[in-house]
């Protein structure tokens, strides 16, 4: 389950490089994303009697690095408590990701932890190649894969800055992220909505960004072997506010059985860090 939670925030928070859809970057057309260190809290919104929660909270710890001449780093922490009938547990998920500045290379690490014990590990390069994406995976076990060509989940958060720019409000676009078991692409369907301000919900807490313009983001994701994203139901949907610099807050994450909010608590603006 917490895999799923992986996907999610990433998608909803990754911060790197602009690719469009030619393949090749476009910096001159994105803004500048910000280096930044950000704490969401989360909460159970609901879940049903078959999901078999009880309840669950949780701290997600993210930061980001980088320039497009160096490349982008992004670490993630997600530290959550889930109640059932069964007991309680304990989850710990950590990933750490590079994304080249062309969007062309990405590397993945993930820990995951239940009650301190590790238990499982995930770690990958993927590459795009002659119009596809290639996975090579190290652990839990060597493999290699080929699967359709996808952006990388910081050239997908670009692309869609840039597609909110030009006055695109719903779209269609393939992702590969190395979340679950690093094995397949998902489809999104992404929704737009138009530029708004105004200090609601968690906005007290994102610093100098608080009266900043933002934009409604939703995602659904849908499996690589689920067919067409309109002919069925997506495997889970994220919402959020996005600034133009990368910067989300007011999360909200529905996997049809549960679904959680996450709230921006702490926002710590990075040091820029330009080509040299």
């Amino acid at each position: 389950m917490t895999d799923r939670f992986t996907r999610a925030l990433t998608a909803a928070t990754a911060l790197t490089t602009l690719i469009v859809m030619s393949g090749q970057p476009s910096h001159a057309k994105a803004q500048p994303l910000a280096p930044h260190r950000a704490v969401y809290d989360v909460e159970l919104d609901e879940a049903s009697e078959r999901s078999g929660i009880a309840g669950m909270n949780g701290r997600i710890v993210y930061e980001f690095h980088g320039s497009s001449c160096d490349g982008y780093t992004t670490s993630f922490r997600f530290v959550s408590r889930i109640r059932s009938n069964s007991g309680d547990r304990v989850t710990d998920q950590q990933t750490s990701t590079y994304e080249d500045g062309t969007g062309e290379m990405f590397r993945f690490v993930t820990k995951s932890f239940v009650d301190e014990k590790l238990d499982r590990e995930l770690k990958g390069t993927a590459k795009r190649s002659n119009g596809s994406t290639v996975i090579e995976l190290e652990k839990p076990d060597p493999a290699e894969f080929v699967l359709d060509r996808a952006l990388f989940p910081t050239a997908h958060i670009l692309d869609l800055l840039e597609r909110a720019e030009a006055g695109e409000t719903i779209y269609e676009e393939k992702i590969f992220d190395g979340s679950e078991d690093g094995d397949q692409t998902m489809t999104t369907t992404v929704i737009l909505g138009p530029e708004k301000t105004g200090a609601d919900g968690d906005a007290a807490n994102a610093g100098p960004l608080k009266d900043e313009p933002y934009r409604n983001v939703s995602i659904s994701y849908f499996a690589q072997d689920s067919g067409e994203s309109g002919e069925g139901l997506p495997e889970y949907a994220i919402a959020f506010k996005l600034y133009d610099n990368g910067v989300t807050r007011d999360l909200v994450m529905d996997y049809g059985d549960f679904s959680l909010t996450g709230e921006l608590t702490q926002l710590d603006m990075l040091p820029p860090e330009t080509c040299q």
